[in-house]
């Protein structure tokens, strides 16, 4: 083989490497970008409505195909509904933010309520005998008494009989006797210094005066000098004052938060700038069926007798929470007929508006029962702003990814 065949043969041999080595570069690049072009499909939509989505290929309600939407359009999806803004404008602004803590929930229930004298103290004075008063020391309804204070005199033949008999027992001598007689002028209400003094001076008194049994002042005055009264009848009551009682009523939904025992304060319009410190003494069984309330009693003491029966009261009952919630400032929550909203902070600039579901609403502090988490931050100034902007598309519009559209 001579020179010039060895060149060309060489020549032949280095376009054929050439060739192929183009062949095999374009070819990798060929395969690799029909690998990166292959986008995963993640679901499909309706060309007319974004809301109707399927996992398949079909037809949707208009009668038009569904559309791809893949993988990468999906994660850019995710961030419907998100305003993001830059740190200038967010000072521009003023977004303040609040975590949202897990702790518990002291409840203050706000209501109204009226003085009352406390019942179980209130005494009513009935004869046992028939008779007349002959005198009354308490004229006026409202007059102040003290205890032992005689209150009216009656004149009964019963009572004059009584004292006769016992008379006649003591002349006797006989123990027993005088035992019975005595315990029978107790139960007709006779004082024990009445009856000793009978038994010293053995004179028997035409009248008999009768005291008061407590401290307090007349509620009821249903007797007047001269009147005939007999067993059964009401003649008067006595009020304690050292104590009152407050009847009031608390919604239906705060019901369950209140107790026996629960510490309460009280402020009054008559008294302005004073505040007295009581409890919850009873919770009512039964709720009024018209106001849908539940009647609460509460009790105050009085040593200064500034409380008095149909005074208008403003009382606040400090409910106390048995387990930690979720709580999040109140001034966060945005309100509106059908659903309760909070912006989220979630980093970065980004913000979000999401539906929450609430519990307990306090003054500063709103229990959170789903949409949020512990350490969440959310927007509690400027909200209304933000809200606005991320509900136009936001994610709690759209209807659930399995739903089917009639």
């Amino acid at each position: 083989m001579n020179k010039t065949m060895k060149i060309l043969l060489a020549c032949v041999i280095a376009g054929l490497l050439v060739v192929l080595l183009i062949f095999f570069i374009w070819g990798g690049d060929s395969s690799e970008e029909s690998s990166t072009t292959e986008k995963e499909i993640a679901y499909w939509v309706a060309p007319m409505d974004p809301n109707y989505q399927r996992d398949e290929p079909g037809l949707s309600p208009m009668g038009m195909d569904l559309v791809p939407i893949y993988t990468e359009a999906a994660m850019q999806a995710n961030e419907v509904g998100v305003v993001k803004i830059s740190p200038d404008v967010v000072n521009n602004l003023g977004v303040r933010t609040g975590k949202v803590s897990r702790q518990l929930f002291h409840t203050r229930i706000k209501t109204v309520g009226y003085v009352q004298y406390d019942e179980e103290r209130l005494v009513h004075m009935h004869p046992r005998v028939e008779g007349w008063i002959e005198k009354l020391y308490t004229k006026t309804a409202g007059d102040p008494v003290v205890k032992g204070q005689p209150i009216y005199e009656l004149y009964s033949p019963q009572l004059v009989a009584a004292q006769e008999e016992f008379l006649s027992v003591l002349r006797r001598g006989k123990k027993h006797l005088i035992e019975a007689v005595e315990d029978r002028l107790t139960a007709l209400q006779l004082s024990p210094a009445f009856i000793k003094e009978l038994k010293r001076s053995k004179k028997i008194k035409q009248t008999v005066t009768f005291h008061s049994p407590q401290k307090g002042v007349i509620d009821e005055l249903n007797i007047r000098e001269g009147s005939f009264v007999k067993p059964g009848n009401t003649l008067l009551s006595i009020a304690a004052l050292d104590e009152m009682w407050v009847e009031a009523e608390v919604f239906e939904s705060q019901s369950a938060q209140v107790e026996v025992g629960l510490p309460v304060t009280m402020s009054l319009d008559y008294w302005p700038g004073e505040q007295w410190e009581g409890q919850v003494d009873y919770v009512y069984p039964a709720l009024d069926a018209m106001t849908r309330t539940l009647r609460v009693r509460l009790r105050f003491p009085n040593k200064k007798a500034i409380l008095k029966p149909n005074m208008f009261a403003q009382v606040v009952i400090h409910a106390k929470a048995k387990i930690e919630t979720l709580l999040i400032p109140r001034e966060a929550v945005i309100r509106t007929g059908d659903q309760d909203r909070v912006v989220l902070v979630l980093g970065d600039g980004r913000y979000k508006s999401i539906a929450v579901t609430l519990g307990q609403l306090g003054d500063h502090k709103v229990e959170v029962l789903e949409g949020l988490n512990v350490d969440d931050a959310v927007v509690i100034s400027a909200q209304f702003l933000l809200d606005s902007e991320s509900s136009k598309d936001s994610d709690f519009k759209r209807l659930h990814h399995g739903e089917v559209m009639q």
